[in-house]
């Protein structure tokens, strides 16, 4: 799913892109629109889109004077207007594309297929990336995991991580700077791949960091871990618990 912004002071022109992405066969959300550079700048400060359909010419100022806000651009952006002559200052700004005013559907379709590709390659990179860092580095705590999630895609270390917690479908990840990380993805699978790395399961929907485990309450049944936080042990893994607790 590609999350998108559409930021553009004409009315018509945010209707129709919402309706040329409600059309394309690529899987996209529209998370929000604004109709001026500051609005345009709140939204993308509060949400994390992977693309952002972005208009030139505005009232309070130009895209351009936008995008100079921000130290790095994370995101994908599609220039559109209705002036040709900023297509050399779009591209310095390493635009994906430039579309021009009236919209041409197969243009359009282009530029968001052009930019599904972009962001898989990018994904695969940070995965690449990952690889290489887990095959040169042996030692357990410096392995890297990645996590992505419906808007941005982490490289994270695995001593990092705190603990996973399972609801349904989705996992969340616990890490020990406080944040957290929610994916799309089994906690079965973590499980699998994160064991050879010093992790554990207490708990059917529980995955805990082994060595962020702070002490193991015995008599209410409930690990409590660095971070204060409570992970509950089923009955069948207590002596598993104990055994990790005395191997630390």
């Amino acid at each position: 799913m590609i999350n998108v912004a559409v930021i553009d002071d004409e009315e018509g022109s945010v209707e129709l892109t919402r309706n040329l992405l409600g059309l394309c066969d690529v899987p996209v959300q529209v998370i929000g629109t604004a109709y001026s550079v500051e609005s345009g700048h709140q939204l993308l400060l509060s949400h994390a889109p992977d693309l952002v359909f972005l208009d030139v010419e505005m009232k309070d100022g130009t895209g351009f004077d936008l995008l100079k806000r921000f130290k790095t651009i994370d995101f994908k952006v599609i220039f559109i207007t209705a002036h040709q002559e900023f297509a050399i200052e779009a591209f310095k700004f390493s635009a994906l594309d430039y579309l021009l005013k009236p919209l041409s559907p197969l243009d359009f379709m282009a530029a968001i297929k052009k930019a599904e590709q972009a962001i898989s390659s990018e994904e695969l990179n940070v995965k690449l990336q990952a690889l290489l860092h887990n095959i040169n580095d042996q030692s357990r705590s410096r392995k890297k995991v990645v996590l992505k999630t419906s808007d941005r895609i982490y490289a994270i270390y695995a001593s990092d991580i705190i603990r996973f917690e399972a609801d349904g479908s989705y996992t969340t990840v616990y890490l020990n700077d406080g944040k957290k990380v929610v994916v799309s993805r089994l906690l079965k699978e973590f499980d699998e791949m994160l064991a050879p790395m010093g992790f554990a399961r207490p708990h059917q929907s529980h995955l805990i960091n082994i060595e962020q485990i702070f002490c193991f309450a015995k008599a209410e049944s409930h690990i409590v871990m660095k971070d204060n936080s409570i992970v509950p042990v089923s009955a069948r893994k207590k002596e598993l618990v104990m055994s990790l607790i005395q191997a630390l």
